[in-house]
C-alpha cells in the first residue's frame, strides 16, 4: 500500500511538472497587453480642481439679506474634471454648479454659492465639492457677520 501511495505521488508530481512546461509568454495576447498599457496610461491622468479662492467673506450683513458669491475654478490637471456633488453644511447655503459636465483640462467653470443671510453674529458655512480628483473633494467656505434687523452694525464706530 505504501508503495502504491509513493508511486501515485511521484506520478502526480511528474504530471504537474510536465503539464506546466508550456511557456506562459506564448499564452499572452499582444492586443491585450496593448489595451492594458493604454488603460494604465489613461488611469495616470487625473484632473486637478484649482479655485481662485477657497473662502469668501461677505463682511457685515443685515440678518435675512440674501448674499451670493462666485467661486471660479480651473481644471489644471490632464484629464476631464467632473463634479458629481456639492453640499453645504447648512440648508441656508445653496451651491449651483455644472453637475456631471466634463470640464476639459485648461478650461474653467463657476460655482455660484447663495447664502440667505440667516444666523447671528459670526457665521461660517462650508461647501464640500465632490469631484473625480485625486483628493476626491474640495472644501470652500463663506463667512459673514450677521447683524439683527434694525440693529446698528457691530464693531468700532467711525466718527
Amino acid at each position: 500500500m505504501k508503495k502504491a501511495v509513493a508511486f501515485l505521488s511521484v506520478f502526480t508530481l511528474l504530471f504537474i511538472s510536465v503539464s506546466c512546461k508550456d511557456k506562459a509568454a506564448s499564452k499572452v495576447v499582444a492586443d491585450n497587453v496593448e489595451n492594458a498599457s493604454n488603460r494604465d496610461e489613461v488611469a495616470k491622468k487625473i484632473p486637478v480642481m484649482s479655485f481662485d479662492k477657497a473662502e469668501h467673506d461677505f463682511g457685515q450683513i443685515v440678518q435675512g439679506t440674501p448674499q451670493e458669491t462666485i467661486f471660479t475654478f480651473t481644471n489644471t490637471g490632464d484629464a476631464p474634471l467632473i463634479i458629481t456633488d456639492a453640499k453645504s453644511s447648512c440648508g441656508c447655503t445653496v451651491p449651483q454648479y455644472p453637475k456631471n459636465t466634463p470640464i476639459a483640462p485648461g478650461e474653467s467653470g463657476e460655482m455660484v454659492v447663495k447664502f440667505n443671510g440667516s444666523g447671528q453674529n459670526q457665521v461660517t458655512k462650508t461647501i464640500t465639492v465632490t469631484a473625480n480628483t485625486a483628493k476626491g473633494s474640495e472644501l470652500l467656505r463663506i463667512k459673514a457677520f450677521v447683524n439683527p434687523k434694525g440693529a446698528a452694525p457691530a464693531g468700532p464706530v467711525k466718527s
